[in-house]
């Protein structure tokens, strides 16, 4: 059967969206889903998102890793396929979507997709490392010479160890640059890898910054391998709310896949 596709990318983090309102794409084969992200037999990106239809709501964002799996919420995912509904006709330049982890709000204005993540009641600050959920769970270490740190190496030690049990986590490593501007790389789990940018977890780092005391501005720049990504946020009674992850999106191209 064939396939057609649309490749994204938004900073780097890259995808292989489906426009699924029929249903016909087979959700339970997980192997067919890791061999069309494999980057050397298949299309290759970091995730594969289906957008379906919803009662209630512009539409449905289903989010799966590159190894095939189901995943918790993808920041620079679901920016990117806001830009797709557009490119669609499915909404014009807002949109209100169903992802895993909830309600998402998105404005589209000129190839900058800005999304809005859920809000974070709490942030867990240890002496070495601080954890939040930002849909996807963070795990975020200030480190020194970022650029020439061992992301893959450090990164999948801190995933797989006793930390957060089977499940892991994401692992972000960052450092700063200036009151508003951080270095950040990623280490996810389900890619198992780095990756050029990850949108929950640029926005993980900026929440962490501003908790931790690193920042005092409530729009911060994050710059990943892949590009510079925004993050607005208020605080109330302590918790980060109305949290805004700005950034481009793009498509990159679209085929058909036998």
């Amino acid at each position: 059967m064939k396939l057609n596709f649309y490749k994204y990318q938004g900073t780097g983090n890259d995808f292989v969206m489906i426009d699924n309102r029929s249903l016909h794409f087979d959700k339970n084969n997980t192997k067919h889903i890791a061999f069309l992200c494999d980057r050397r037999f298949g299309i290759g990106a970091d995730g594969l998102i289906l957008l379906e239809n919803h009662p209630d709501y512009d539409f449905k964002m289903v989010y799966y890793n590159a190894d095939g799996n189901e995943s918790s919420m993808c920041g620079n995912g679901g920016r990117c396929l806001s830009a797709f509904a557009k490119q669609l006709g499915v909404v014009n330049d807002k949109a209100t979507f169903v992802a895993i982890d909830g309600l998402h709000h998105a404005v589209i204005e000129q190839g900058v997709v800005s999304l809005q993540m859920q809000d974070v009641l709490k942030i867990n600050q240890q002496q070495d490392y601080v954890f939040l959920d930002t849909g996807s769970p963070h795990h975020i270490e200030m480190v020194n010479d970022l650029e020439h740190f061992d992301v893959k190496t450090n990164g999948s030690a801190i995933r797989y160890g006793n930390l957060y049990g089977k499940a892991g986590s994401n692992v972000n490593f960052v450092e700063k640059i200036s009151e508003d501007t951080f270095a950040v790389r990623t280490y996810e789990r389900g890619v198992e890898d780095e990756t050029l940018s990850c949108g929950t977890g640029v926005t993980a780092v900026a929440l962490a910054m501003h908790y931790i005391g690193e920042t005092e501005k409530n729009l911060v720049t994050l710059k990943t391998k892949g590009g510079d990504l925004k993050v607005s946020f208020t605080v109330e009674n302590g918790a980060y709310k109305n949290v805004w992850l700005i950034g481009p999106a793009t498509l990159v191209y679209k085929g058909t896949f036998e």
